[in-house]
């Protein structure tokens, strides 16, 4: 390898909106199942191309969530598609279902060959609303996944709850008779203020002082009282 040759591909951050929109997933194995699953969360239309499936995408076929064509990848799958993932160790069958969506244009996923990848997949920390996307470019997955691991203690469960009442604030704030700069101060005052350690510790009391003195309604409802 010559000096200053890069190992790794440059990658565009993006987070895609799939509601609606046809994902296939080509492979029933464990890691199709996995796809499928991250897929059906993002709301996506999901076609399963697979001779094989697990039990668990064979029930979401039959319970109608994915469609599944019991079959290999034939040319012309991705017809229609947003993107494709696929879970498959013939080498011929990857650099086909490459092909295909480069020809058609859809995003295209190959897994573990990144020769083959026009997007890869981040490892992913998820708090309700809150979304964390770490990438190492493919340099190693093993630190993107060390990294996830920090910060899923950094960021615990209390984000969700966390970004559902700063959602509900930040609707009070904009509903109030001040003016731009005033709104943008409150909103500034609380994004600062250690409301996720009051949420976590139970500490209600400072949580509904801080909130009170904004000139706010403490939003009990969210907090089972």
């Amino acid at each position: 390898m010559r000096d200053g040759e890069r190992l790794t591909n440059v990658y565009f951050p993006i987070f895609l909106n799939l509601e609606g929109k046809l994902c296939v997933v080509i492979g029933g194995g464990k890691v199709g199942e996995r796809k499928v699953r991250s897929l059906l969360e993002a709301k996506a239309l999901i076609k399963l191309v697979s001779p094989e499936a697990t039990p668990a995408l064979q029930k979401l076929a039959e319970e109608g969530q994915i469609i599944w064509e019991r079959r290999g990848y034939q040319p012309g799958d991705l017809e229609g598609a947003w993107l494709v993932v696929a879970a498959t160790n013939d080498p011929l069958v990857q650099k086909s279902i490459y092909q295909e969506a480069n020809d058609k244009r859809v995003f295209c996923n190959i897994v573990d060959v990144p020769e083959f990848c026009s997007f890869i997949v981040p490892s992913v920390i998820k708090r309700g609303s809150l979304t964390i996307a770490i990438s190492t470019s493919g340099a190693s997955p093993a630190v993107a996944r060390r990294i996830r691991e920090g910060l899923e203690l950094q960021f615990g469960l209390e984000y969700e709850v966390y970004l559902k009442l700063m959602e509900n604030l930040r609707k009070q704030i904009l509903g109030l008779n001040l003016s731009p700069k005033e709104k943008e101060e409150k909103l500034h005052r609380l994004a600062i203020a250690p409301i996720p350690q009051y949420i976590r510790d139970g500490d209600l009391n400072l949580l509904k002082v801080i909130i009170e003195k904004e000139g706010l309604i403490f939003p009990s409802e969210f907090f089972g009282s």
